[in-house]
């Protein structure tokens, strides 16, 4: 599907976007994993989730929609085999997540996706599940989905990440739960932190000492409700249309403001941004709150490294801000987006160079040189992201997006609140 988008005089209103991804995740698989009935208020619901949903219903738990809702009635620690490949469709924390979990399990289960996700790489999550003892096979000797894991019999580690990964940390917590002996994983660098704030909210044991996690085996646990912010990944791509379209005043409410999070914010405020924001309530362990962007004049900047594992997956809206800033943007440390959905430095620096903007790329960094873009086409690369990003990208100017459909992988309303935003002439 291509969707044309016509240069976009300002963008005005209110808005409330989807139900946070991560905490979408994590609330499906642990309310699965716990002894009665609880409801996801306000998750979402979109392809990514709907896969977690789906492969949690295949290990035996009952997942209904209720609405906005989601009803689920856990099966406890012990899920039931799976009579087919778990298909986890694009979501690269759904395959990694529930690789933690089914280590822990008696049984045997195949864990496949797409063609995007069978080229991610898997060896980060398969190397410490083995070293706990988990039996796991796959293509590229692990390193490639499908994986098999035949589950049980796990042992305590101790592992230091190699690389800041809050989806490595999180597989080898709940790989943890099922293990003799404590398990300890020690970041490089703070990533987020859903998993232990939901980990405190379920009651499931946990210890953090710095930059060190550690956990042990849990004893069947009660369910309880869980409310789900809103995503702050998707609240960026409105923040940052917001600041680059003129006469333009956004706000976002219920948004989730987990500090862990919020590096993008911070870096738009050393550009210039008129940004604010502030948290108003605190949902299951998760801050919520309101932003609120107006149109701004950017400057480029060289962006703190040790950010980066805090905004990871807005990159490339960033990416967008900084075509628009006055000025060279300097963006390091992006190693990770090499393995996302698609390959994201090199999606970044063809859509910016499609829209007329001078660009670099380096093995892990990118140099914008901004000053605005011209009309042009955006080829999302099979990546929900890159297709929003360089859709706000050319809004001031109007652009075209082949494939906009992708865009539903975590956003499925992102289109139609943009044009309810927007003031076109």
């Amino acid at each position: 599907m291509e969707r044309l988008i016509p240069p976009t005089r300002s963008l005005r209103g209110i808005l409330r976007v989807p139900g946070d991804k991560s905490v979408t995740h994590r609330g499906l698989i642990l309310a699965s994993l716990a002894q009665g009935e609880s409801t996801l208020y306000y998750p979402l619901k979109a392809g990514d989730t709907l896969s977690t949903a789906q492969a949690m219903r295949q290990l035996g738990a009952d997942i209904r929609e209720e609405g906005a809702h989601f009803h689920i009635r856990g099966v406890g620690l012990r899920l039931q085999e799976p009579g087919d490949v778990l298909d986890c469709g694009n979501a690269g924390t759904l395959i990694r997540l529930l690789a933690g979990v089914l280590a822990g399990q008696e049984m045997f289960a195949v864990l496949s996706g797409d063609a995007s996700l069978r080229r991610r790489p898997m060896g980060r999550v398969t190397t410490p599940l083995r070293q706990m003892g988990a039996r796991i096979e796959g293509r590229d000797n692990g390193r490639l989905a499908p994986l098999a894991i035949r589950g049980g019999g796990l042992s305590g580690i101790h592992y230091e990440l190699p690389v800041a990964s809050a989806q490595v940390k999180s597989t080898v917590l709940l790989a943890g739960l099922f293990a003799d002996e404590d398990t300890e994983v020690v970041e490089p660098a703070p990533t987020r932190d859903h998993t232990e704030r939901a980990f405190r909210h379920y009651g499931l044991p946990l210890e953090v000492e710095g930059n060190l996690v550690r956990t042990r085996r849990a004893d069947p646990f009660p369910a309880r409700d869980l409310v789900v912010p809103g995503d702050i990944s998707s609240a960026a791509f409105f923040l940052v249309a917001a600041l680059i379209t003129p006469d333009s005043e956004v706000t976002l409410e219920g948004v989730g403001l987990n500090p862990t999070r919020t590096g993008l914010l911070t870096v738009l405020k050393e550009m210039g941004a008129d940004l604010e924001w502030a948290v108003t309530e605190g949902q299951a362990g998760e801050p919520v709150g309101w932003i609120r962007a107006r149109s701004s004049a950017l400057k480029g900047i060289s962006v703190d490294p040790r950010l980066i594992p805090l905004m990871v997956d807005e990159v490339p809206v960033l990416a967008a801000a900084a075509a628009w800033a006055e000025g060279q943007t300097y963006i390091p440390n992006l190693e990770e987006l090499r393995v996302k959905e698609s390959d994201r430095l090199t999606a970044i620096a063809q859509n910016l160079q499609n829209l007329g903007v001078r660009v670099e790329a380096g093995p892990d960094w990118l140099r914008i040189w901004g000053g605005g873009v011209s009309p042009g086409v955006v080829q999302p690369f099979h990546d929900h992201r890159i297709a929003m990003a360089f859709a706000v990208c050319g809004l001031p100017c109007g652009v075209r997006v082949l494939e906009a459909e992708w865009a539903s992988i975590s956003f499925p309303s992102f289109w139609e609140d943009l044009a309810q935003l927007a003031q076109t002439p």
